[in-house]
C-alpha cells in the first residue's frame, strides 16, 4: 500500500492531522454520506474527530448489530459501499452477525472499529477482543492498522475491495493510540470514489471469448433451456441485459430469492422462484430442462434440495464473477468467469433468435395443473391472510415499494405472492438468514433512497431482535412503514415442528408487546388488523400518515408455507397443501 505522507517532500495540500481526522478525511473522499454506529472507550477518538465533519452524517443505532443491518440495506439499495462503526469488545463482536449476512449475500461494506491501545494488546486488555480472528472468515478482507501512515491507503483500499468484484464487507481496525496519534494526509495521493467508480467499470471482468462460443452452441442445440437468475444481476445492474438476451432466445427465466426483482414478474417468460418454497411448475422445469443458464447464483441448498437430483438432464451454463463458485455445487459445462452485465450482453448479441414456446406452454399447462389441485391457499377467512396483505400492499403503493423482509414465514410468502416488477425492490437476508435484519435494514434502505417508500415486513418473532431501533427510526425522523405478521410463533419453527417433529411445539410458542403501546411508547404510530376487511383501511392510513407506522396484523396462527421441499428430498418432490396436515 502508498504511504501518504511518508515522502521527504510532502505536496502543498499534504496536513498533518490526528489518525481520527485522516479516517473522516478518508470517508469523505469515499463519498460516504452516512455510517451507523455507536460510540465506546476504544473508538472516542475517532467520535471526537467525527463530529468536525458535517457531511459524515453519523445515525446512533441503538445496538451495534442494528448497525451492520442498516449499513447493508443501504449498500443494497443503492449500490454504494454502506459504512458502520463499533468500539472494541463487545462493540466489534456485536456487529460480527451483521457482517455474515453481508458476506452471505456479496453486499459491500467497510466496518471501522475500535481497538486498545497497541500497549496493550494481547494482554486481556478491558475490552480486548480479536477482532481480526473473530472476523476473517465472515469478510473479504479485514486490516489492523499498525502505523499512522497506514490508515489512508488501508481506508481506501477496503473501499476498493469491498466493491470490486464480488462484493463484501472489509473490517479495519485501528487501535486508540494510533487514533490519537498525528500523522500527515495527501488527498493528492488518491482518487476520489467518482475517479475510482469511472476507472473500475472501465475495467469489468470479461468472459473469455470462446466461452461464449460455447455457450450460444449448447444453447442452439437446446429443446428446453432456461434461465436461472440470482443476485449477481442485480449487483451487476444488468437488467436490460437479462431481459434482452432472455427475449431474444426465447428462454423462461426463473429467479432465486435474492434474484428476485432482477426480472419482471409480469413477463411472460418468468416462471417464479426456485428450491425449497417455489413453485412445483418451476421446480419441474428444472428437473425437465436440458439447459440451464445460471446467472450470479450459487446453487445453494435451498435452491437445489438433493443436489444428485438437481437439474439431472441439464448441462449447465454458468456466470459468475467468483471464479470459486465454479463447480462447487454442481459441474458447469460451460465455466464463464465474468461481470454479469458483461457476460450477458456478449450472449445477448451473439445468439440466434428461437422459438420455445412450445417448451413454454408445456411449464405453464403444469402450473395450470398444479394451481387447479392446491388453489391459492385455504386461509381460514376469520384472519387477514399475508396474500391479502401483500396484494394490499403492492395495489395501493402501485409496485413501486422497496420491499425489506426479515427469515421466517412472512419472508416466504412476501417472496411467493408479491409481484416483483421493479429492479433491486426486494432486499431480505438470504444466505444467512438473519432474523432481526429487515427493520434496521429498512431503515438503511430509506436513508440511501429517501424518495422512496419502504415497507418492512417481519414476524413477531424476528421484530422482537432489533425491535429497539424503532427509537432510532424516530430520531432521524426515517418513515418506514412496518408490518408484523404476528401468529403467536416462531412461525417457520413452528412449521418444521408440524411436519418433521409430530406437532411438538418445542419453545416456538412466542409472546410479544402489545405492539400498540409500544408504538405509543416509542413515539410512532401503531395499527392493529384483525380482520380481512381491515387490510385496505390500515394500508392506505400507513401511507398517508407521516413518520413510522407499525401495522400488526395477527394472522392464523398455524397457517403454513406452501409448497414446500422436506430437507434432503430432490425439488421435484414437495409437500403440497392438506399433505401435511396432522
Amino acid at each position: 500500500m502508498q504511504e501518504a505522507g511518508n515522502t521527504r517532500e510532502r505536496n502543498a495540500g499534504a496536513r498533518e492531522l490526528t489518525g481520527s481526522q485522516i479516517v473522516c478525511e478518508a470517508l469523505v473522499r469515499e463519498g460516504v454520506e452516512f455510517i451507523y454506529g455507536y460510540p465506546g472507550g476504544a473508538i472516542m477518538p475517532f467520535y471526537d474527530a467525527l463530529s468536525s465533519y458535517p457531511a459524515l452524517h453519523h445515525v446512533l443505532v441503538r445496538h451495534e448489530q442494528a448497525a451492520s443491518h442498516a449499513a447493508d440495506g443501504y449498500a443494497r439499495a443503492t449500490g454504494k459501499v454502506g459504512v458502520c462503526a463499533a468500539t472494541s469488545g463487545p462493540g466489534a463482536t456485536n456487529l460480527v452477525t451483521g457482517l455474515a449476512t453481508a458476506f452471505m449475500d456479496s453486499t459491500p461494506m467497510v466496518a471501522i472499529t475500535g481497538q486498545v491501545a497497541r500497549t496493550f494488546i494481547g494482554r486481556d486488555a478491558f475490552q480486548e477482543t480479536d477482532v481480526i480472528g473473530i472476523t476473517q472468515p465472515i469478510t473479504k478482507h479485514s486490516y489492523q492498522i499498525q502505523r499512522i501512515e497506514e490508515i489512508a491507503p488501508t481506508i481506501h483500499e477496503a473501499f476498493r475491495v469491498a466493491r470490486s468484484g464480488r462484493p463484501g464487507p472489509v473490517l479495519v481496525d485501528i487501535p486508540k493510540d494510533i487514533q490519537q496519534g498525528k500523522g500527515w494526509y495527501d488527498p493528492t495521493q488518491y482518487q476520489t470514489s467518482e475517479e475510482q467508480l469511472r476507472e473500475e467499470r472501465e475495467r469489468p471482468e470479461r468472459p473469455a471469448p470462446h466461452l461464449i462460443v460455447q455457450a450460444i452452441e449448447l444453447l442452439a442445440s437446446a429443446r428446453k433451456p432456461l434461465i436461472m437468475a440470482g443476485h449477481g444481476v442485480i449487483l451487476s445492474s444488468a437488467y436490460k441485459e437479462l431481459k434482452a438476451f432472455a427475449e431474444k432466445a426465447d428462454l423462461p427465466v426463473i429467479t432465486t430469492l435474492l434474484g428476485q426483482s432482477a426480472f419482471p414478474e409480469d413477463h411472460p417468460l418468468h416462471l417464479g422462484m426456485p428450491g425449497m418454497h417455489g413453485p412445483a411448475h418451476a421446480n419441474r422445469a428444472i428437473g425437465e430442462a436440458d439447459v440451464i443458464v445460471g446467472v450470479g447464483l450459487r446453487f445453494d441448498d435451498r435452491v437445489t434440495g438433493k443436489v444428485a437430483e438437481f437439474a439431472p438432464k441439464a448441462r449447465i451454463i454458468h456466470i459468475d464473477i467468483d471464479p470459486s463458485e465454479m463447480h462447487k455445487v454442481k459441474i458447469a459445462a460451460v465455466p464463464i468467469v465474468a461481470d454479469a452485465r458483461i457476460a450477458l450482453e456478449a450472449l445477448a448479441e451473439a445468439v440466434q433468435p428461437a422459438n420455445h414456446q412450445e417448451w413454454l406452454r408445456e411449464i405453464r399447462s403444469w402450473q395450470d395443473e398444479s394451481e387447479s389441485r392446491t388453489g391459492t391457499g385455504q386461509w381460514d377467512p376469520a384472519f387477514p391472510s399475508p396474500i391479502d396483505i401483500l396484494g394490499e400492499i403492492r395495489k395501493q403503493t402501485g409496485g413501486n415499494a422497496i420491499i425489506v423482509t426479515d427469515v421466517g414465514q412472512h419472508q416466504m410468502w412476501t417472496a411467493r405472492h408479491y409481484t416483483w416488477t421493479r429492479p433491486n425492490s426486494h432486499i431480505t437476508s438470504g444466505g444467512l438468514g438473519t432474523m432481526g435484519f429487515a427493520l434496521p435494514a429498512a431503515m438503511g434502505v430509506k436513508m440511501g433512497m429517501p424518495d422512496d417508500s419502504v415497507w418492512a415486513i417481519a414476524g413477531d418473532g424476528g421484530i422482537q431482535m432489533n425491535i429497539q431501533e424503532l427509537a432510532t427510526l424516530q430520531q432521524e425522523r426515517v418513515p418506514v412503514k412496518v408490518v408484523i405478521m404476528n401468529n403467536g410463533y416462531l412461525g417457520m419453527v413452528r412449521q418444521w415442528q408440524q411436519f418433521f417433529h409430530s406437532r411438538n411445539y418445542s419453545e416456538t410458542p412466542i409472546t410479544g408487546p402489545d405492539y400498540l403501546k409500544l408504538a405509543d411508547a416509542y413515539g410512532v404510530t401503531g395499527i392493529r388488523v384483525t380482520k380481512k376487511d381491515e387490510v385496505a383501511a390500515a394500508i392506505q392510513r400507513a401511507i398517508e400518515t407521516p413518520g413510522t407506522v407499525i401495522v400488526e396484523c395477527i394472522i392464523e396462527a398455524e397457517a403454513c408455507v406452501y409448497p414446500m421441499v422436506a430437507p434432503g428430498a430432490a425439488i421435484t418432490s414437495m409437500i403440497e397443501e392438506g399433505e401435511r396436515s396432522a
